[in-house]
């Protein structure tokens, strides 16, 4: 079992519930244990910390304290808010996890969908220097995850018409996809290399040397997910720069089928997943 506890992330401000986390700890023992901050999915505009608490527990059960946090959401907030908010909640994590019993030198940056391209993103702005004000803080901070967990990310934003023409889908799931962009982005031109953290995969297809080391990587999604190719892509891009990555396919499953723990497939993705969490933070 764990337990669960709330507290400011971002701002002092009472009532800004995109600037809260959760934190899960295990209910027995005082650690130190290793850290997670984990970041919701929801194509950038919908779901929260709340709908997650599934998600936290699955990690908090197995020795785990998580940190489960809110960002702000589009159309209201357009890109790069999400990416802004998870990055100083990543510098939080990174100062606070001892009071909570977490060792922030074993720390694993997690999430699926739109929180797997949020933790990407993270990654980058942790291993490559950039002007970005976020990206710059994060590098010099020093931060060193021993791990990312992507699961069903997508991957690149910018381009949501990418999955039409490699094959048909659905309408109805080309319309959410095209509205996950429309919501995200800013409207109108941009400067190039703007929408870098917007699009992860794209900035690792580079192939550009890191500056300091990337973590491995486990990702994961079903084969029938219509952004299964964002992951099969961020599985390439990492072994052409040398970084270890691991990436599993689940037969038959759909988008975000690992949140459904009754699933032999999802339980199968969790012992893999924890396999390979244990393995990388023995090291």
């Amino acid at each position: 079992m764990a337990s669960s506890a709330n507290t400011t992330c971002l701002t002092p401000i009472a009532g800004e519930k995109h600037h809260l986390l959760d934190v899960y700890r295990p209910a027995e023992g005082r650690g130190p244990y290793p850290a997670v901050l984990y970041i919701h999915g929801g194509g950038f505009r919908i779901l929260s910390k709340d709908s997650h608490w599934g998600m936290a527990l699955a990690f908090a059960r197995r020795g785990y304290v998580v940190f489960v946090v809110n960002y702000r959401l589009a159309p209201v907030h357009k890109y790069p808010a999400a990416v802004e908010d998870v990055a100083t909640a990543l510098q939080w994590v990174n100062d606070h996890a001892h009071e909570y019993g977490g060792d922030a030198s074993r720390l694993v940056l997690a999430g699926e969908s739109a929180g797997a391209n949020l933790a990407t993103s993270l990654a980058i702005a942790l291993s490559y220097r950039r002007d970005e004000p976020f990206a710059r803080r994060l590098f010099d901070a020093n931060i060193a995850p021993r791990a990312v967990i992507a699961k069903c990310g997508m991957l690149q934003v910018s381009d949501p018409e990418r999955f039409s023409r490699r094959r048909k889908i659905p309408r109805f799931i080309r319309d959410r996809i095209l509205e996950v962009s429309q919501s995200y982005l800013p409207k109108g031109p941009v400067a190039e290399g703007h929408l870098d953290f917007a699009d992860p995969v794209v900035v690792l297809e580079r192939s550009i040397v890191p500056d300091k080391p990337l973590p491995p990587f486990f990702s994961s999604a079903g084969t029938k997910d219509p952004v299964l190719d964002d992951t099969r892509r961020l599985h390439a891009a990492l072994l052409r720069l040398g970084v270890r990555s691991e990436a599993r396919y689940y037969q038959g499953e759909i988008h975000a089928f690992q949140a459904l723990h009754f699933l032999p497939n999802a339980r199968a993705y969790w012992q893999e997943m924890h396999a390979f969490l244990e393995e990388v933070l023995a090291r």
